[in-house]
């Protein structure tokens, strides 16, 4: 089944529990947290997943776009998280499995992401531990309103046929430039989660554009 995210970077911030209402079609939510380091851009923190976790009881996607994110694992999971992703790019490998073990210890959903410069492979050591999701990103993560990068899709199939041998339950997420056009060529690639911001939130009517995104 394919699962849609709303990006909330796309919300209007002043009104995130009214926006949130207005995709009531959608699996999850998708929250893009950022440091001002690890990506040049600064957005939600932990108050304001707290927040969101009162006015939702929609899955919380949370992806950490931080340095060394293992130091915020369990404040967000305390925050509401209901996953928790974070970038192979971020720390050295013993860290990123340490962090992937607190959020186990938390029993929250754990997941890595992979920037567009990333190979497939560097996934691997993950899946074969046992991980809910893979996030590729098909954009420099950091802004929204970014381009797809095609490049990636062969990255989407790679990971897909990584999945199948070492982590059949694993989710296969995508971020990054999706609209109703892109979606269908990540789907066919093997992604069953969509992120999508301004593809949902910058239309008039945002739950119509999130079914625009399943067919």
């Amino acid at each position: 089944m394919i699962k849609i995210a709303p990006s909330l970077l796309s919300a209007d911030f002043a009104n995130l529990q009214r926006d949130i209402e207005g995709v009531p079609n959608a699996d999850w939510l998708h929250v893009d947290v950022m440091d001002g380091m690890f990506v040049p851009n600064i957005s939600i923190g932990v108050p304001v997943v707290k927040s969101l976790r009162r006015c939702t009881d929609k899955f919380l996607d949370v992806h950490l776009m931080v340095e060394k994110p293992g130091r915020y694992v369990e404040a967000f999971a305390r925050a509401g998280a209901d996953l928790l992703s974070v970038h192979l790019e971020a720390d050295m490998p013993p860290a990123i499995h340490a962090a992937l073990d607190q959020m186990e210890a938390l029993g929250v959903k754990k997941g890595v992401v992979l920037r567009p410069i990333t190979a497939a492979e560097a996934v691997i050591p993950y899946l074969k531990r046992g991980i809910d999701l893979v996030l590729v990103m098909t954009v420099e993560p950091g802004f929204g309103g970014q381009a797809f990068m095609t490049d990636q899709l062969e990255k989407i199939t790679a990971i897909r046929r990584y999945i199948g041998a070492y982590c059949p339950a694993c989710d296969l997420e995508v971020d990054g430039g999706v609209d109703p056009e892109t979606a269908k060529l990540v789907i066919a690639a093997g992604a069953n989660v969509l992120v999508a911001g301004s593809a949902v939130f910058g239309k008039a009517d945002p739950a119509a554009a999130v079914d625009a995104l399943r067919s």
